[in-house]
């Protein structure tokens, strides 16, 4: 767009105010909490409804979850020896004394507060409330009668809101005490969900102002939220980019669904050369004579017979239009681009892999699969790591680990890696192929490689020296013996 001089009004096009396409285009530039926590609750309530009622943002929301989650995050303790004065032979004996009271807390319901979740459990759930709600919250609470008193209690965000209805301010975001510099001093939680209708009145309007952490430093408040922007409090549901396509494309096809069971209910039409005055007179001025008459001519359908009508009809046929032609290439697009906001692939969105051949499918999955590695470090770094910290804190003071110093070098003691599920592969033979060249060139080690495939590295090998161990007993031939003997045989022949 040009001025009358012929210059442009502005530097950037983009920037344009007179643009015919950019004119009426003038989104507000708030900051981040402003543009967010006054629309939060709208966000939320339809993330939530889609997931209900659409069947493929419920498909994909468990996507995300199996193959960021699957059926557990598994803890790798990896205790920074170096900087402990330590070696590497003591920190795999602490890690695997570690790792096994770790399963005896996290693989039983003791872990949750409400007793109905493993940690395995309470980590889905955790997931899938950062991307249903954009955020999750727990609360780490001590119970004496616990065999490990360190529980959590899992909180809906709803409840994390301003007391008492409070607008925001510059100390309080959405529920969130910050200091001076944005860091969250206190979190303010209702009592009760603000929709649990089943309440008595009054009782849901109380709230309890809990701190970040205890005096001695000790979390009281986990807020798991992706947080996009600086100066950001809460975190934005997954599906906002794209709400308006999922809803516009689930209106398109309930259309076109009842626009084809109503044709399909339609054989033909009847047409009659009677208007409703001619009606009239022949059935004495009603027209619900003439009605009756009809429903009363019946006619039976059979194979071959010529059909009689009421005097003086005439059958049209009916042509339907639908299904439409074009409805699957457009539901394809729109499907590929709302995969493209989840960072899913159009065939791993749709479960459908038909149209896709071993190179596609397989770039494809990569480039998911790094979103879901980022995702799963994130999850870690926010979740998993700062629960296991809180764990390992009393496992230690009740004299169960011995760490020394943990509170002097809490990071290197805490230090810890999360295995989720593998990423499968498309063509075994191709990959594990693959997989036995980066290690026998160095690029790689049996760790990662086990590690991808969520498996622990030490774990097998420890099962295999079983099974080898056991074959030699029964007499019966090792993997590694058959292949030194074919190899063998083969010098022979060549000899």
């Amino acid at each position: 767009m040009t001025k009358s001089n012929g210059q442009p009004d502005t530097a950037h096009r983009a920037a344009s105010l007179s643009a015919r396409e950019l004119a009426s285009w003038l989104p507000p530039a708030g900051s981040a909490d402003s543009d967010l926590i006054p629309e939060l609750g709208t966000l939320v309530s339809r993330s939530r409804d889609l997931v209900r009622n659409h069947g493929v943002a419920s498909g994909a929301f468990q996507t995300l979850t199996d193959n960021v989650v699957g059926t557990e995050l598994r803890l790798a303790a990896q205790p920074d020896y170096k900087s402990l004065g330590k070696d590497k032979a003591w920190a795999d004996e602490w890690s695997r004394h570690v790792e096994s009271l770790w399963r005896s807390w996290a693989e039983t319901t003791e872990c949750d507060a409400a007793k109905s979740l493993t940690f395995a459990g309470l980590t889905s759930q955790v997931f899938r409330s950062s991307m249903l709600n954009g955020e999750a919250l727990a609360l780490p609470l001590w119970l004496k009668e616990r065999r490990f008193s360190t529980v959590l209690q899992l909180v809906e965000p709803d409840r994390l809101s301003n007391p008492d209805g409070k607008p925001d301010s510059k100390s309080l975001r959405g529920g969130i005490e910050i200091d001076s510099y944005g860091a969250a001093k206190a979190y303010w939680i209702r009592k009760n969900h603000p929709g649990d209708y089943l309440l008595s009145a009054g009782s849901e309007k109380d709230w309890q102002r809990i701190p970040v952490e205890t005096l001695f430093g000790r979390r009281r408040v986990l807020h798991i939220a992706d947080l996009e922007r600086s100066g950001q409090s809460r975190g934005k549901p997954l599906l906002t980019s794209i709400m308006p396509l999922f809803k516009m494309l689930d209106h398109y096809e309930r259309s076109e669904l009842q626009a084809a069971v109503v044709n399909a209910m339609i054989a033909a039409f009847i047409e009659t050369p009677l208007d409703s005055e001619a009606i009239g007179e022949m059935f004495g001025g009603s027209v619900d004579d003439y009605i009756a008459a009809r429903n009363e001519w019946k006619v039976r359908l059979q194979g071959g017979a010529i059909i009689p009508v009421f005097p003086g009809d005439k059958v049209s046929p009916f042509t339907p239009s639908r299904p439409n032609s074009g409805y699957g290439q457009f539901v394809e697009n729109v499907l590929r681009h709302i995969g493209t906001g989840l960072n899913i692939p159009f065939e791993l969105l749709m479960k459908d892999f038909s149209k896709t051949n071993y190179s596609s499918a397989r770039a494809a999955l990569m480039e998911a699969w790094r979103f879901f590695m980022g995702r799963r470090q994130w999850l870690a770094t926010y979740w998993a790591r700062p629960v296991y910290e809180l764990w390992l804190e009393e496992a230690i003071g009740k004299g169960l680990i011995e760490a020394p110093g943990f509170y002097q070098n809490r990071a290197a003691w805490t230090r810890s890696k999360w295995i989720g599920p593998g990423r499968g592969w498309i063509d075994p033979v191709k990959e594990a192929e693959a997989s036995r060249i980066r290690m026998e060139n160095g690029l790689s080690t049996l760790e990662e490689e086990c590690a991808s495939q969520g498996l622990d590295w030490e774990e097998v090998l420890e099962q295999r020296a079983r099974e080898q161990a056991k074959m030699k007993e029964l007499g019966l031939s090792t993997p590694a013996m058959a292949a030194t003997l074919k190899q063998d045989d083969k010098d022979e022949s060549m000899e």
